[in-house]
């Protein structure tokens, strides 16, 4: 399973973006960037990335830094799958 195209893959599916993700590289910023990731979007793609990925998120995991960029999040991802 390539890690970043899934990563992708969710981050356009669950904020709708309608294909832009096509363009992001990997310090494409994220939180603060994306009008579309509000704090509701953050639950969501939390428990996308836990659905698909087979991982549980505590709350102390997650703070800003983890959607800062594409890069961070896939880092994030990495991370718990134990990479």
């Amino acid at each position: 399973m390539d890690i970043r195209s899934e990563v992708v893959s969710i981050l356009d599916e669950v904020l709708s973006l309608n294909g832009r993700t096509k363009a992001f590289v990997l310090d494409t910023p994220l939180l603060g960037a994306l009008p579309e990731l509000d704090s509701m979007a953050v639950v969501a793609l939390i428990t996308t990335l836990e659905e698909r990925f087979g991982f549980t998120v505590d709350d102390d995991e997650i703070d800003g830094s983890v959607f800062a960029s594409l890069a961070s999040l896939i880092d994030f991802v990495h991370h718990k799958l134990g990479g």
